[in-house]
């Protein structure tokens, strides 16, 4: 009897809760987002429901959407001690993961909660851990799975959202994440790419990568050359492999604009990881990048490979941001050195990057005229072939001038078109000006021809 009773009650609570999510769409109940509101959710989040029963889940859902939807709640929520509470079952499940990392993540916004607390009182890292670790290790089970449970990727998102924060409002907590590098890098591998190819969780796995210590070192005594999970030494180049074909598969499935909303921590990854890497990855890196010395047979950015397409991104009139980026990761790989830099990408494309960032071109650089010696090779390709320093063709294989030599008759021709249209330029009377045709015989330059 005593058991049917209390079914009957938690049905009914569990019946009143789910009532109450669905009903919060907006911030017009105002008694719900008052303190007292948020007081009785938290009382059913944390105090008065067994896991088992369902009713601390629904509790979660509506504490996470009252946050989201008014932020001066999150101040009364952390005011009242919940913060541990959300954090002490973070793991329980993957729908506890996906709410409590929601609601954390909500709070390191308009709060002034202090997250050092979490580390230093509560294993926070180590949890964060726990639950990306758990994700790698079900992909590692059934690789062949796009998604990993009936939640699909929403559990990882939100971990990885609330990881990226964390780092980001707390630098000097980045290497409590150590360790979480390799979980986040086997997932990288083995997701399937879908389009479009930067969505999640690619774009948080990526971003969470951003503020992580690659190197896996204490900050300061990081060694480039020294192994790491990001550089194995069985193979160097796989993550950074993986990262330059996720790039290419965005470039070429997406358009211009949403490549501008979602490629520049990509891009930026890339050229962080530059400057970490060991040298055969950095060689790796500009061969996969860089134009070809096949590819100056014509001027560069006309062929159909990744550098082309980098290139022609680099002069994107819509896609500000990549544009910026693309240059700047060509910049960096040309080891931020100008010289390289046009050599390696033609002064066309350079131009405009060089420019706005007050870098100056030596003078030889752009001297290189047909037949004149180059200073040291810097604007040779590998195999000698002089190129043109502007569009990055080899000079051997630059056309002839299109243009054949006109005839007598074809310039007569062309002078009088010449002659007419500035006639009828003259005669508009909106501007004072004198025929060089006409300059031209006063000034004795044409002679009579018997």
């Amino acid at each position: 009897m005593e058991k049917r009773v209390y079914q009957r009650k938690v049905r009914k609570k569990l019946e009143t809760l789910e009532l109450l999510k669905s009903n919060i769409t907006s911030t017009e109940d105002a008694a719900l987002f008052a303190e007292k509101g948020v007081e009785t959710l938290c009382f059913y989040a944390f105090e008065n429901s067994d896991a088992s029963d369902g009713a601390s889940r629904v509790a979660l859902k509506c504490i996470a959407n009252i946050l989201l939807l008014e932020s001066k709640t999150r101040q009364t929520f952390v005011s009242k001690g919940n913060a541990i509470k959300v954090a002490q079952i973070l793991s329980d499940s993957q729908e506890h993961e996906l709410l409590c990392s929601r609601i954390l993540f909500l709070l390191t916004y308009d709060t002034t909660y202090n997250f050092d607390d979490l580390f230093e009182n509560f294993p926070l890292a180590d949890k964060i851990h726990e639950n990306i670790s758990h994700e790698a290790e079900q992909m590692d089970r059934s690789p062949v799975s796009s998604a990993p449970s009936p939640l699909g990727w929403a559990p990882l998102t939100e971990t990885l959202k609330l990881l990226f924060n964390l780092t980001s409002f707390y630098p000097h907590r980045v290497s409590a994440f150590n360790r979480t590098v390799p979980p986040i890098l086997a997932i990288l591998n083995d997701i399937q790419l879908e389009t479009p190819v930067l969505r999640s969780p690619v774009t948080q796995l990526i971003n969470a990568l951003l503020n992580l210590d690659l190197l896996e070192k204490e900050h300061g005594s990081a060694r480039r050359d020294s192994p790491s999970s990001f550089f194995p030494n069985l193979n160097p180049n796989t993550n950074v492999g993986r990262l330059v074909t996720i790039l290419e598969a965005a470039i070429r499935t997406s358009s211009e604009e949403l490549l501008e909303a979602t490629a520049i921590p990509l891009i930026t990854l890339l050229r962080r990881t530059y400057g970490l890497a060991p040298s055969s990855t950095q060689a790796y890196m500009q061969s996969a990048l860089l134009p070809s010395n096949e590819e100056r047979d014509q001027p560069l950015g006309k062929s159909d490979t990744l550098a082309s397409c980098l290139l022609r991104l680099s002069t994107s009139a819509v896609a500000h941001n990549v544009r910026e980026g693309v240059s700047s990761l060509f910049f960096e790989i040309s080891n931020k050195e100008a010289t390289t830099f046009v050599r390696n990408v033609g002064y066309g494309f350079a131009a405009g990057f060089l420019m706005t960032h007050n870098i100056s071109v030596p003078d030889h650089a752009l001297k290189c005229e047909r037949g004149s010696e180059d200073l040291g090779g810097r604007l040779n390709t590998i195999d000698g072939k002089e190129i043109n320093p502007v569009t990055g063709q080899r000079r051997d294989m630059e056309s002839p001038d299109p243009g054949s030599e006109m005839t007598d008759e074809e310039k007569e021709r062309e002078a009088e078109k010449l002659f007419v249209l500035f006639e009828r330029l003259k005669a508009t009377g909106v501007v004072d000006i004198v025929n060089p045709v006409e300059q031209a015989l006063q000034e004795g330059r044409f002679e009579e021809v018997e």
